[in-house]
Parts: C-alpha cells; sequence; structure tokens
C-alpha cells in the first residue's frame, strides 16, 4: 500500500456503486415502449415523464423544470442568461472550481463570503447589501459542500432567502448530494423557501451514473421560458433516451434502493476519514463534521505553499488538489479537498496518513 499512488482528486463515483444490471433492463425497456420519442429530438425542457417526475418530488410546476446534459451544463446557461460583464456574483468561499470557471467565463466580477462550520458569512454579505452593492446572484451549495462538506444551517437558510426577495437577487442553489446524507435531519432547501428567487439544480450523476449527464433546474416562472430557449438554441434538446433511463429507474422503485446502497456503501468511508483526521491530523489542520455528500475540506494551521504541499505530496505518491483553484478572492494554500466516496477505507487511511507525513516534513 505504502508505494502505491492515491488520489486525492475528484468526487466521482466508484465503479461498484453503478447499478449495471438495472440500468440494462431501463434501456432494453426504453426502447421497447418509446423509441420513437427517445431518440427523436425533442423540446428543450428535457423528456415530460422525467419532468412530472421532479414535479411529484418537488411541488414545481412542470413548465419550470429543464432537464440538461448535467446540472453544469445548465449552471452555465443561467451565468450566460443574467450575467453580463463586470456584474457581481456572490458565492461561498471556498466553493466548487468549475463554477468558479463559467462565472468568470460569463463576465462576473465573483466575490466570496467565508464558510463557517455553519455556512456563509451572512453577515458580511448583508453589510455590502447595506452599503448598495447590488449582485445578479449568489450561487450556494447548501447541502455537503463541494468542497468544505459543510451543511448550511437554518437560520442562515432563511436569513439568505429574506436577503435575496429584499434586494432582487437570484439565489443560485445546487444541490446534488442532498439525498446522500448519512446521519441527521434534512433541512428545508432554499427554492422551498423563496420558490420566485431560486433557481435550483440538482443531478442524478452522484445517485445512477455521471455518464448519463442528466441534471436539471428549477426556474422561477420569469426565467424558466428563457432558460428554454437558450438550450434549445445551444443543444436543441439534451439525451430524451438518457433521461427515459432515468425515469424508467425511478418509476420502478429503484432509485430509493439504489440511494440506500449508496449510504452503506460510502458511510464508512466518510467514517474511516473522519477517525483518520482525528488519528493522524489533530493540531496541523482543523476541519468540520461532515454527515453526508463526497467531500470533506480541511485546513493547514500552519502556513504551507501550495506549490510545496502538492509537490511534497506527489513525491509521496499521493495526488492533490490544488486547493487554490476554490477560492475566488485569492488564497487557498492551507486548503486540502478530500473527496473519500471513490477510496476503499484502507486507501483514505493511508492517503491521510501520508498527507500527514508530507505536511509534518514541510512544517520542519
Amino acid at each position: 500500500m505504502s508505494t502505491s499512488l492515491i488520489r486525492l482528486t475528484r468526487g466521482v463515483p466508484p465503479a461498484e456503486s453503478f447499478p449495471v444490471e438495472r440500468l440494462k433492463v431501463c434501456a432494453e425497456a426504453v426502447l421497447d415502449n418509446d423509441a420513437a420519442r427517445v431518440l427523436q429530438y425533442g423540446k428543450s425542457r428535457g423528456y415530460p415523464p422525467l419532468r412530472e417526475i421532479v414535479a411529484r418530488e418537488t411541488g414545481a410546476d412542470p413548465d419550470r423544470i429543464i432537464v440538461g446534459q448535467g446540472s453544469l451544463q445548465l449552471q452555465d446557461l443561467v451565468a450566460r442568461m443574467l450575467v453580463r460583464p463586470g456584474d457581481v456574483v456572490y458565492v461561498e468561499e471556498p466553493t466548487y472550481d468549475r463554477t468558479l470557471t463559467l462565472l468568470r467565463r460569463a463576465g462576473a466580477r465573483v466575490i466570496g463570503f467565508p464558510l463557517a462550520a455553519d455556512g456563509p458569512d451572512v453577515e458580511a454579505m448583508e453589510d455590502r447589501l447595506k452599503q448598495g452593492e447590488r449582485p445578479v446572484l449568489f450561487y450556494v451549495i447548501p447541502d455537503f459542500q463541494n468542497p468544505s462538506g459543510t451543511v448550511m444551517a437554518r437560520e442562515k437558510r432563511r436569513r439568505i432567502a429574506h436577503l435575496a426577495q429584499r434586494y432582487g437577487f437570484w439565489i443560485m442553489e445546487d444541490v446534488p448530494y442532498r439525498k446522500l446524507r448519512y446521519r441527521g435531519e434534512d433541512l428545508p432547501t432554499l427554492w422551498s423557501l423563496a420558490p420566485e428567487r431560486v433557481i435550483q439544480l440538482s443531478s442524478y450523476s452522484k445517485l445512477i451514473s455521471p455518464g448519463l449527464r442528466v441534471g436539471y433546474a428549477i426556474a422561477p416562472e420569469v426565467l424558466a421560458e428563457n432558460l428554454a430557449k437558450m438550450a434549445e438554441d445551444t443543444y436543441i434538446n439534451a439525451s430524451y433516451f438518457n433521461q427515459a433511463i432515468v425515469a424508467e429507474f425511478i418509476q420502478r422503485g429503484w432509485l430509493e434502493e439504489q440511494l440506500a446502497r449508496l449510504k452503506d456503501l460510502y458511510r464508512p468511508r466518510l467514517d474511516a476519514t473522519m477517525e483518520a483526521l482525528e488519528a493522524h491530523m489533530r493540531g496541523i489542520a482543523t476541519w468540520n463534521r461532515v454527515d453526508g455528500g463526497f467531500f470533506l475540506g480541511i485546513t493547514l494551521n500552519h502556513g504551507v505553499r501550495a506549490d510545496d504541499l502538492l509537490e511534497a505530496a506527489r513525491e509521496a505518491n499521493l495526488v492533490l488538489t490544488d486547493g487554490r483553484g476554490f477560492f475566488a478572492s485569492g488564497g487557498g494554500d492551507g486548503f486540502v479537498r478530500l473527496p473519500f466516496c471513490s477510496l476503499t477505507p484502507e486507501e483514505i487511511r493511508e492517503g491521510v496518513a501520508r498527507l500527514a507525513s508530507v505536511v509534518r516534513a514541510l512544517r520542519g
């Protein structure tokens, strides 16, 4: 184990999580029963039966649901629809690096608000709003945030929803990990608190398979038509075949069984991460308790340059993601994202032990 390469990088589901045989059944059923529709062009809002499923689950109007090629593509469309060069966009800090990329590509001036254990610094955000700053939108991952793993507290959700209503900005709420809760109770979504101000995005990538590329957005009524038109002008429609496979999988009752299986698979991996951090990183890093999702973020207690950390880790056969990529306003040298779902408990324990050794060596 000590000489093997361990990748503490991408948050991807492991191959053993894929329900391959059941997906074969669903694909065959879709082709037997709905081939003429799923193999043809369709409307940009997406496969109607899947939109109906999402509508029943969320209480949203089906016409406000747009299914796309994963949720990131829909984020990109939202950014291009709403953001003009120079517009202010708020984010949590750290936040998902790919979303930072697409927001910057749209010309946004991105401002980050530091994350605590219970979510972003709402006081700092409210101060800027009171001083007259007007963001176009606020991008948040309230449940098991990528990259930190934190969950936004109930009161912060209410305050952010209220601020969006008061100051007229949109909230882009990304919830792909929400159903992967291994302990504790769900909190209300921001969409449920302010549906007229929230664009909620989610995906079946972490729940069934990333390769299906099926995600969706629930948009406020005043945005839904424009978002659907932008999708149509970009790719006509995302794959109805893949969306139909997902719909068939859910209609057969297999998603709930899949979620239970994923929780049984991932819970021990999260526990191994927490135990390894306690055993090896206590005193040299800080982290928050994580109850679900794919990630746990740690912050090193002493100054370590990211370039030095990445190089020393490579020499120890350990691959890390550059923590600076998750920060909108600079910084991130001492931040490390630990994705735990794709690694075995043994790999996690060894990876964290190596990371601790690397950090101690850099500290001298």
